[in-house]
Parts: structure tokens; sequence; C-alpha cells
């Protein structure tokens, strides 16, 4: 019933088929392969970007809290070397005065010279608190912008830690579909 010779071209032309098939699917699963090492490349670039840029923001902020708490000691030595020298203008000021009472002939025991004495102490007081309150509200000042730089830092570490995870979860099953499963 069935013709060999009618066949015979069909099977030719089905191994032919057959073997272009295969070859096919030979560069086809080359090509998958190449594409999916292309693919995990590209997901390492992304997550070791996302470490990097974090790591980045971290080492940044945390040089920026170095810088302002050695801007502390700077503001700390400033304000004691403002205030000693607010003090010894005052004192250098006071002696003058009682110097020149004295010139004038009235005794340093003297109402007058005690009222003004007085007045001159609680004036170098006040300048010298002045100085000090102005000195502790640039300590404070600094003390929180360390505290922010610091926090900064630790929040530019975990964002860029959850950022690279998160493009590895998401990109995790494209490259290896069995772990969806």
């Amino acid at each position: 019933m069935c013709n060999p010779a009618f066949l015979a071209p069909l099977l030719g032309t089905g191994a032919a088929t057959a073997a272009g098939a295969t070859a096919a699917a030979g560069a086809t699963a080359a090509a998958a392969t190449t594409g999916s090492i292309f693919q995990g490349l590209g997901l390492a670039l992304s997550v070791g970007g996302a470490l990097a840029q974090g790591i980045s923001g971290y080492q940044t902020a945390k040089a920026q809290a170095r810088a302002i708490a050695d801007q502390k000691v700077t503001e700390a030595q400033l304000t004691a070397t403002e205030d000693q020298r607010t003090r010894l203008q005052f004192r250098t000021a006071m002696r003058r005065q009682a110097g020149e009472l004295i010139a004038r002939g009235i005794s340093l025991d003297s109402p007058t010279a005690v009222l003004l004495g007085q007045t001159a102490a609680q004036e170098m007081s006040f300048a010298s608190q002045s100085v000090r309150s102005k000195g502790d509200a640039t300590q404070r000042e600094l003390t929180s912008s360390e505290k922010i730089a610091n926090a900064r830092a630790t929040t530019s570490l975990l964002n860029g830690t959850v950022s690279a995870a998160g493009k590895f979860l998401t990109g995790a099953p494209d490259i290896w579909p069995e772990l969806g499963t």
C-alpha cells in the first residue's frame, strides 16, 4: 500500500529538517546561555553598584561627622581663649580704674570705689558668661550636626544594602527560574 519510493524523499527531507531543528535548538540554547550570563552579570553589577553607592554615602557622611567633631574641638578652644581674653581685658580695665582712683586721691575702700569695682566685676561676669553661652550654643549646634551626619551614614549604608537586596531578589528569578518553583 505504501510506496517506498514515495516515502524516501519524505524521510530524507524529514531527517534534514530534524537536523536543522537540532542545530537551531543548539543555537537557541547557546544564545540563552549567553543571555543568561549577561543577565547575571548585569544583576551582579546592579547589586554591586547599589552596595558601592551605599558604602560611598556612608564613608562621606562619616567623614563629615569627623570634620564636625574636629570643628567642635576647635570651637571649644576658641571659646576658652575668647573667655580668657575678655576676662583679661576687664581685669586690665579694673586695674586701670583703680589706679586712676588712687591717683585722684580716692581710697579703694570708699563707697564710690567699691561700687565701681562691683559694677566692673558684674560686667566682666556678664561678658564672660555671654562668651561661654555663645560657645555652648555652637557646641550644641555642632553636636546636632554630627549626630545628623552619623545618622545619614547609617541610613545610606542601610539604603544601599536594602536596594542591593531588592535588586537581587527581583532579578534572581529571571536568571534562575528554578528558584521560583
